[in-house]
């Protein structure tokens, strides 16, 4: 199975919106190596420590709300 790591970053992008508190911190408990590619995109920074939270980049904030626009709320029909 040729899996699309990208699409399973944004939907984990948009999914960090769900657990956002003080602005810019998520609950971490992710698959690493997602949350490692996130990191590397400059969505988030480095999650490596014992903080049980993320903190999301200024850009990681503006995409996951985006992704989670587009892939979570439903489109009136005007």
């Amino acid at each position: 199975m040729d899996i699309d790591t990208d699409k399973i970053d944004d939907v984990v992008l948009a999914l960090l919106r769900l657990t956002l508190h003080d602005e810019c911190y998520a609950w971490k408990g992710l698959d690493w190596e997602t949350t490692g590619r996130l990191h590397e995109k400059g969505f988030i920074r480095d999650p490596v420590g014992k903080t049980k939270s993320l903190i999301l980049t200024k850009e990681g904030l503006q995409r996951s709300e985006e992704l989670f626009q587009q892939l979570f709320t439903r489109q009136s029909k005007g």
